[in-house]
């Protein structure tokens, strides 16, 4: 009995890995060829908008980015601007003040909070200032094409689409850290793009969306826009749909340990979304997406849990066939290679990927770990690479 327990837990955890790591993309392109989905019709320029720039301690940027935010083709009678600064103790509030006296005929404020809560606190306060129909979110160091913010509005096309998120590309590709990031997060808008157009996507970028300000929510300053909105509006019946010709540029992390600390930082809540997952399991209720969020979300927010389950249980099935035994070799060299990859700094793209691929796992752990301790915190340093 206890043998048959094993083989169930190795193979489930198995199967759960492979159905994060690529089966599940697998079958959304078989659905899509089958359904043969069409995307989301765009409509015409016909709402009002507040573009929300949200900053902290970004004076090294912040000029550039109110140089490329205003310099779009959207009607300038119909949009306005509001940067809201969490608390910034550097000279991006001056700058940004220096900037709106010398851009009179534009309609820009600057809404500082009065303490350093993190960029979701920042947007809960200065939301309240919003009085448009649309709001277009991004950061201070995420750059717009000139046609970004009117393609983000095309998709507001009928009353249920309540949410909408752009495309973020990398430039700085030629990075072996962000190259890696950059390959793992196309493959990713291949998702997004048919789950929009079957039904609704399950997570958003901070560099580029927009939602119906009168369908805005406020979450706790730990939670982030990027997950927690598209689950409500899932979960509700709304729309949260992509975008893949509303672009925004940005620098991916050039070393390793910023992209860990950015990867800890976006595992800060996971084990609530493991329970938003749970709760979203209901295909009766929630329809395609159940099917999106287990496949998207949840399997990948279980990987540090199945290779954990799949270890131990390969390390007591050894001796039942020798198939174990290959598979419990292929998990330690596995291992072996991702640490020797960190430690000698290699050259090898497969190496690279199993290091990359473990550094996730472990930023994972460090998650939870976080979240059981309860020392996630809402406000993090930002990587200066990136910028």
């Amino acid at each position: 009995m206890l043998r048959i327990v094993l083989i169930a837990i190795f193979l489930l955890s198995a199967f759960c890995i492979i159905w994060a790591m690529g089966g599940y993309d697998v079958s959304l392109k078989i659905i899509n060829k089958v359904m043969r989905i069409k995307p989301v019709k765009y409509t015409e320029y016909k709402y009002t908008v507040t573009v929300m720039i949200v900053a902290h301690n970004e004076e090294s940027v912040i000029k550039e980015k109110l140089e490329n935010v205003i310099d779009n083709d959207y009607p300038k009678e119909k949009i306005k601007y509001l940067i809201a600064s969490d608390n910034s103790s550097d000279n991006t509030n001056l700058i940004v003040e220096q900037f709106i006296k010398e851009h009179e005929a534009i309609s820009m404020r600057l809404y500082t909070s009065k303490e350093h809560k993190g960029k979701t606190n920042a947007q809960n306060e200065a939301q309240e200032l919003v009085d448009t129909d649309i709001l277009v979110m991004t950061d201070a160091n995420s750059m717009f094409k000139k046609d970004t913010i009117s393609k983000l509005i095309s998709s507001f096309s009928i009353d249920d689409i309540v949410y909408v998120c752009g495309a973020l590309l990398y430039t700085n590709t030629e990075n072996g850290t962000a190259n890696l990031e950059s390959t793992y997060w196309n493959k990713e808008l291949q998702s997004r793009f048919i789950e929009s157009s079957i039904k609704t996507i399950t997570a958003g970028n901070g560099a580029v969306y927009a939602c119906r300000n009168s369908a805005y929510i406020k979450i706790p300053p730990i939670e982030c826009h990027d997950s927690s909105m598209p689950y409500y509006y899932g979960i509700h019946g709304l729309r949260a749909v992509f975008n893949e010709k509303a672009i925004a540029y940005e620098k991916a992390g050039e070393n390793t340990e910023d992209e860990y600390k950015r990867k800890v930082r976006m595992n800060r809540v996971i084990l609530k979304h493991i329970k938003n997952g749970i709760k979203a399991m209901n295909i009766f209720k929630y329809g395609w997406f159940s099917y999106f969020y287990f496949g998207h979300r949840t399997a990948r927010y279980l990987l540090w849990l199945n290779h954990l389950l799949l270890f131990i249980a390969n390390i007591f099935l050894i001796r039942v066939h020798g198939i174990f035994l290959l598979f419990f070799i292929g998990q330690v060299l596995f291992y072996i290679v991702s640490v020797c990859g960190y430690r000698f700094k290699i050259k090898n793209r497969f190496v690279n990927l199993a290091y990359y691929y473990c550094m996730t796992i472990l930023a994972q752990w460090v998650g939870v770990y976080h979240c059981i301790m309860g020392k996630s915190e809402a406000v993090w340093e930002k990587a200066k690479s990136t910028r």
